[in-house]
């Protein structure tokens, strides 16, 4: 249902409730305050210039619907923009509607309850004037307002007012739908304020696009502090507030198809993001359950975004629609055939009582007439009988296919909700392999870094060693100054070799880290191997992208692959002969 067709529906009540003697007409001034009223309410420029010349004639009495038609197109619906609050809209026009048609005595519900019954009316009603709900839309708000009051649905309840709806065609108006809920004949054992909040849940996700609600933590950008938040998530919007009156409105989140809902990546039970384009937003549930409903949600409503589909209870109402389209079209075919069969069944009648005439008349001319009659007469019934029973095989037939497509249409719906699931589990799967992927290569650049501290360690211990040999080739006047610095060099060459050791636990800390990674991605890459093996069950929607093989290279303190291991193991040892060498003192 488009915005003018919404629009419509509740300027229709408006004018109804203006024509007081029923006539199908309104005075021109009580429509020229209507068309003000209306333009002030949607932001629309008044033009009151063109609202006289529109009505200018010699005729100074009322103006039909028809009549009014053109000027509400051209002037007021043509210019109206999506900016503007439908819920003051429908309030101004429930407020003319409601004072003519409501009957507030025997009610138990309030007349803001009866205004948010009306406007889930106008969105569940046809699409054809005068405004009607048909049963099954009866059905479907009845059922809503059962279930968020917590109480059971009972069908047999229900089957036996659709009976009594039968003299009225199965539909009611805005006016019986409000006293059917308002009287209380399918919330009994409920307080008012259970039916009033029920009816409050169910305007808030009809009308108001609410399709979830409550309280969660949420993290502040500047202050970093964690504060209470009453969320509402609608399609394209997740708006938060300072408590559940909405009073104090603290900011949005404003959903696309680049945003996504992730569950924390330490593992905290009730926490999440939130990440879109510009920023994320860290929340917090109240228990694991809520969290996992409220990502859900929030991945819903961005599917819906990125293929451009309205929300669930808008499809689900065109679905219901389209559905009963379908019933209509073959209920007419099914009567257009009984009554082609009927009419077939009455020629044959007459056909059969001329026959029977004719038979009669010649019954007095001889007995084997009679004879010859009774016996066609007996034919012709067997063959009126066989032709009642294909005509019953045929009918049978067609209720079974009926069946057949009801059943195949759930089958349909449940394939689709699998392949959905499956789509799900694919993502978060996708999503461990990646961040495993990231995980590597930290733990390669930290092994890098390390290896370069290690290279200049050694640099610098090489150094000091040339230093002690210059040392003790200088002269034996020196040799006392010259022997406190060696041993201050030495302990200084000791302190590097203690770094240079604890360097070496580093870097085997660091292939650990390593190991633990490697063996991380492994299990990613098993995760999304099963998965793929689930996906060529499903005729192979996805192909997942595989990690090659990767083997541990060998590390030295001079790089990857540097030296072979005779090399290193000779370096080693020649390093370990010229450490213990015992110093030489010069000759004097």
């Amino acid at each position: 249902m488009g915005l003018r067709d919404e629009l419509l529906k509740a300027i229709w009540h408006a004018f109804t409730a203006l024509d007081v003697d029923k006539s199908g007409k309104v005075s021109k001034s009580q429509l020229k305050v209507l068309s003000h009223n209306l333009c002030t309410v949607m932001k629309i420029p008044h033009d009151p210039v063109a609202l006289e010349e529109h009505f200018r004639d010699d005729d100074e009495g009322p103006v039909s619907n028809q009549g009014y038609m053109p000027y509400l197109n051209r002037f007021i619906l043509d210019k109206v923009q999506d900016n503007f609050d439908r819920v003051d809209f429908n309030r101004m026009c429930w407020t003319l509607c409601a004072r003519k048609n409501l009957n507030r005595n025997p009610l138990l519900i309030t007349d803001d309850d009866a205004f948010k019954i009306w406007c889930i009316f106008n969105f569940l009603a046809e699409d054809k004037y005068p405004l009607v709900i048909v049963s099954e839309e009866i059905e479907y708000l009845l059922r809503k307002l059962t279930e968020a009051m917590g109480g059971s649905w009972v069908e047999e309840k229900f089957e036996q007012y659709k009976m009594r709806l039968n003299s009225k065609q199965q539909c009611l108006n805005a006016w019986e739908l409000i006293d059917l809920v308002g009287m209380g004949h399918f919330s009994k054992g409920m307080d008012r304020q259970t039916l009033s909040m029920a009816i409050t849940e169910v305007f808030q996700e009809l009308i108001l696009d609410v399709l979830k609600q409550g309280y969660m933590m949420k993290k502040g950008h500047r202050r970093k502090n964690w504060t209470e938040r009453w969320f509402l998530l609608k399609p394209s919007v997740i708006s938060y507030y300072a408590s559940e009156d909405l009073s104090e409105k603290k900011g949005d989140i404003m959903l696309d198809g680049n945003c996504c809902s992730l569950p924390d990546k330490e593992g905290k039970k009730c926490l999440f993001y939130v990440k879109c384009s510009d920023k994320s937003f860290e929340i917090s549930a109240s228990d694991k359950k809520k969290k996992q409903e409220w990502i859900q949600a929030i991945q819903t409503c961005i599917t819906l975004l990125k293929v451009g589909r309205p929300a669930p209870h808008h499809e689900a109402r065109l679905k219901r629609r389209e559905l009963r389209r379908k019933q209509q079209a073959e209920q007419e075919e099914l009567e257009l055939r009984m009554r082609e069969l009927q009419v077939a069944n009455e020629n044959k009648q007459r056909e059969l009582e001329a026959l029977r005439k004719k038979l009669e008349e010649a019954a007095a001319s001889s007995a084997e007439e009679e004879r010859r009659r009774l016996q066609t007469q007996n034919q012709l019934q067997d063959l009126y009988r066989m032709e009642m029973e294909k005509e019953k095989m045929v009918r049978l037939q067609m209720e079974e296919q009926v069946a057949q497509k009801s059943s195949e249409l759930e089958q349909y719906l449940q394939r689709v909700n699998e392949l959905e699931n499956m789509y799900h589990s694919l993502e978060e799967a996708l999503e461990e392999e990646r961040q495993a992927r990231q995980d590597e290569e930290t733990v390669r650049k930290l092994q890098a870094r390390l290896l370069e501290e290690e290279v200049c360690k050694r640099a610098e211990l090489e150094q000091i060693h040339l230093s002690q040999q210059e040392t003790l080739t200088q002269t034996q006047a020196e040799k006392q100054e010259l022997e406190r610095e060696r041993l201050a060099k030495e302990h200084a060459l000791q302190s590097a070799v203690e770094q240079l050791s604890q360097l070496e636990e580093d870097r085997q800390g660091a292939l650990q880290q390593y190991e633990e990674v490697m063996r991380k991605l492994a299990d990613a890459a098993n995760n999304t191997r099963s998965w793929k093996d689930k996906v060529a069950h499903h005729e192979g929607l996805i192909r997942l992208i595989q990690p090659g093989p990767k083997y541990p290279q060998k590390i030295t303190n001079w790089g990857p692959a540097a030296f072979t291991e005779a090399e290193l193991n000779l370096r080693e040892k020649d390093w370990q002969e010229k450490k213990n060498r015992p110093a030489t003192p010069p000759s004097q």
